[in-house]
């Protein structure tokens, strides 16, 4: 099977990224952001997906976090869809559901070629208390810069929760989950009745 791995750097005024994506990994995954819980999150997606995944980002942290939260999503979902390739065999449809605790969030998602963004998540919208804090706001930003970035379909809905920290966690959790059933090779053939994705 050919091997289904990407590199990508992302060069902006704003902030300096370098991605490394293999989808076919053990969960292996080295993160810096200088966003300590945006670190922890990311490290969810690549363990639950099984995938391995190197996220090098600098970014004008001065300001906020906003363009690098941004752009790591952006140039995440492009290393995602080069990895993915011409998706034959893909299991393609997935959905998950990882609890935290009191925190539940569902996902589902198509690796379609047709982007689409559904986020039904309100958090409590206190900051999360790291060094510096983190605003829950910016985890839509993340996704939605994903999922338009590796052209897929995903719809993130808030279950239960109470807990912002346990909500987020739940989401890149589930979300992990889905992306690695979705990207599951169970044949050889394009799961499309049009021929292409």
């Amino acid at each position: 099977m050919k091997k289904r791995l990407a590199t990508f750097r992302r060069e902006t005024k704003e902030t300096l990224i370098d991605i490394s994506l293999d989808l076919d990994g053990k969960g292996k995954t080295e993160i810096e952001t200088g966003i300590p819980f945006f670190d922890h999150m990311l490290d969810q997606l690549g363990r639950h997906g099984n995938f391995d995944l190197i996220v090098k980002a600098k970014g004008d942290l001065e300001i906020d976090a906003h363009h690098t939260v941004e752009d790591v999503g952006i140039a995440i979902g492009t290393c995602f869809k080069e990895a993915v390739g011409e998706k034959l065999g893909v299991q393609r449809f997935a959905s998950a559901s990882c609890p935290l605790d009191e925190a539940l969030v569902d996902v589902s998602l198509d690796l379609s070629g047709r982007p689409f963004h559904f986020y039904d998540i309100e958090a409590p919208g206190q900051k999360i208390l790291s060094d510096p804090p983190f605003d829950p706001q910016l985890i839509e930003e993340f996704w939605r810069a994903f999922v338009m970035s590796s052209e897929i379909t995903a719809h993130q809905v808030l279950i239960r929760g109470k807990n912002t920290h346990h909500i987020i966690e739940s989401l890149f959790k589930s979300t992990a989950r889905a992306l690695g059933q979705a990207t599951t090779v169970k044949g050889d053939s394009l799961p499309s009745t049009k021929g292409v994705l």
